[in-house]
């Protein structure tokens, strides 16, 4: 309880302030996004930033099924970061030296949060980009829901943000920003078949965009 009550607190009276008050935020599709799981949100990654926006978004009464699933790396490499994180954040850290070495093991925690009836914020991408541009889309999630006939999901565009607190700064500029939900995906054929209807969906989403410059995807050839 206590950790749900810091969540709520955090998020109420510093993200939300932040996010609707500092930046110009465009919400598009807001209603579509799941208030139960399990559940998954797709978004694309430029800033710290991303996750602050997508928690800022959902009711209060259901943040505490929303976990974010962070790199364990970054997340905790000291003992204060990792208490916000795991405490306040509730995120789900995964180690990427897991990944290159099991990628079973490192999908097990997504896998019981989602049993659970959670809503992961997972970066399909796998790490931030540049600004604006989106990356190429691993198949991690497709692992997760390719078993699964009850786990949506979401894909969701955000475009400005990789400007309004860049990587490798700790500078915050407010900037229009776009959050553009689509509507959740419940099943896909292949992992081919994933890759390339979420590449669509991120496509169609980013048509809905009204700030000045387009999210570009990376040469995949």
């Amino acid at each position: 309880m206590l950790d749900r009550a810091l969540k709520l607190g955090f998020v109420l009276f510093i993200v939300r302030p932040l996010v609707f008050i500092w930046l110009g935020l465009n919400t598009v599709n807001r209603h579509t996004l799941p208030t139960r799981g399990p559940a998954i949100i797709a978004a694309n990654h430029n800033s710290h930033l991303d996750v602050m926006v997508l928690l800022a978004l959902f009711p209060l009464r259901d943040l505490h099924r929303v976990r974010p699933v962070a790199a364990a790396d970054y997340f905790l490499r000291n003992r204060y970061l990792a208490w916000f994180s795991t405490r306040v954040l509730n995120i789900i850290p995964l180690s990427r030296k897991v990944e290159r070495e099991n990628s079973t093991k490192l999908l097990t925690q997504c896998q019981a949060a989602l049993d659970r009836g959670e809503i992961l914020i997972i970066f399909p991408e796998g790490s931030r980009g540049r600004p604006e541009v989106m990356g190429r889309i691993k198949k991690g999630i497709y692992r997760l829901v390719c078993e699964r006939n009850n786990c949506p999901v979401y894909p969701v565009v955000m475009r400005g943000l990789g400007r309004a607190l860049p990587r490798g700064t700790a500078r915050f500029v407010p900037f229009n920003v776009d959050v553009v939900i689509g509507e959740g995906i419940s099943s896909f054929e292949g992992p081919q078949a994933y890759v390339q209807r979420m590449q669509a969906a991120y496509t169609a989403l980013t048509n809905l965009c009204i700030t000045s410059e387009c999210v570009d995807y990376e040469d995949r050839t």
